[in-house]
């Protein structure tokens, strides 16, 4: 865990924007355990903010508790993935089944879910898993990629051909999305894991920002403060209120300023054994 903290530097902001009149994102990191979260709640009467607080308190708790008992990097025998996997999956849908049987149980949280994105780094990698278009960006050497694919009636149109990317720059459907947590009883979070490098930059936001600006300026203020990552979150957060601010703004930036791999002693493996 001290690995890690010595290993990752990590800074979080969220501002409610220029137009609404509170905050339904929530955000959530810790370097100890390399476990990053961000969640951008939907629904009336500020059940949103309900969804998204119940999605990253329990993910992180859930999250926290599980890899103290099973290491994230040991490779499981039936899926012949990591720990991470199955820990990510399990616990989001708890946090899924927890926000729905709420919105049933109280009517002014009818309705109400939660995008989310979440990495945990661990072993010189990082697993991530998202639902609906809260994304994930990487910049690596100066160029940034986004890490993650919207589940948006958006991002179906373009991959359909339907409409052109400068056309969905214009589109009403920017926030229609296809997959969030909370809205049914049963979820299917999309899971992808990638190597780590040393000096890696990376931002998980909420739509407020790449809805407000573009990629090209994200990766301009990253490249030009990515060894001052509090300045670097204020300068995006600042960018997307004077683009507008129409929606909750949202960042958190991880740099990776060390390798961390795993430290496989006799006692990891014998976890590992038990965990099998």
């Amino acid at each position: 865990m001290t690995q890690l903290a010595n290993a990752l530097e990590m800074v979080g902001l969220t501002d409610p924007g220029m137009v609404r009149g509170h905050n339904e994102d929530a955000i959530d990191f810790d370097p100890t355990t390399g476990l990053v979260i961000l969640a951008d709640g939907m629904g009336g009467y500020n059940a949103g903010e309900v969804a998204s607080g119940i999605a990253t308190t329990l993910l992180s708790q859930g999250v926290k508790a599980a890899i103290e008992v099973v290491p994230p990097y040991l490779t499981e025998a039936m899926s012949q993935k990591p720990a991470a996997h199955r820990i990510l999956r399990l616990e989001i849908e708890k946090a899924n089944l927890a926000i729905f049987q709420t919105a049933q149980r109280q009517a002014q949280c009818a309705g109400m879910g939660t995008t989310l994105v979440t990495g945990l780094f661990f072993d010189n990698r990082v697993t991530v898993a998202h639902v609906g278009d809260s994304r994930l960006y990487r910049l690596r050497d100066g160029l940034l990629q986004t890490l993650t694919r919207d589940h948006s009636l958006l991002q179906e149109q373009l991959d359909n051909g339907v409409i052109t990317r400068e056309q969905a720059k214009q589109s009403q459907n920017k926030n229609l999305v296809t997959r969030a947590v909370g809205i049914d009883p049963q979820l299917d979070p999309e899971l992808n894991d990638y190597d780590v490098a040393l000096g890696d930059l990376y931002l998980f936001c909420s739509d407020g920002l790449n809805d407000m600006v573009d990629d090209e300026e994200i990766a301009k203020v990253l490249n030009n403060l990515n060894t001052d990552l509090p300045k670097a979150a204020e300068q995006l957060i600042q960018m997307a209120n004077d683009n507008g601010g129409r929606d909750n703004v949202s960042v958190i930036l991880v740099r990776v300023n060390r390798k961390f791999p795993a430290a496989r002693g006799l006692g990891a493996r014998l976890m590992g054994w038990l965990g099998r």
